[in-house]
């Protein structure tokens, strides 16, 4: 399946495109978990290089955003399988800027995924 396909099957949280690269489409999140999360979707799912290219890209993009002062971190999700939470069966990587004061605790990141297990330090 492609991802215009995932898209009009109704199975995608994203319509709104943000930019197209070679191998991967920028979409807003549909449903953004802070002002400027970014979905980074292959344009096929059928080689893994594409979720490579659209990490690389991902990551560079939420680099950008820090030098430009539009966030002041970044997390970068992948979630695989239903366990982890994935709800798309397609391949897609998130890319949530953060902004301090955003959380009370950021400490952990994304180890908060599960309650509980963030603040390692406590």
């Amino acid at each position: 399946m492609d991802l215009i396909k995932a898209q009009t099957a109704g199975i995608a949280p994203w319509d709104t495109v943000v930019e197209v690269k070679p191998g991967t489409v920028v979409f807003a999140d549909r449903y953004p978990c802070t002002p400027g999360h970014l979905l980074f979707v292959p344009k096929q799912n059928n080689n893994p290089n594409w979720i490579v290219q659209a990490m690389e890209d991902a990551l560079a993009h939420g680099n950008h955003m820090v030098e430009q002062g539009e966030c002041d971190g970044f997390n970068i999700g992948f979630n695989s399988g239903i366990a982890a939470g994935q709800t798309v069966m397609y391949p897609h990587i998130h890319l949530i800027p953060r902004r301090a004061g955003d959380v009370e605790d950021p400490i952990g990141g994304v180890r908060n995924t599960i309650p509980g297990k963030g603040n390692y330090k406590k």
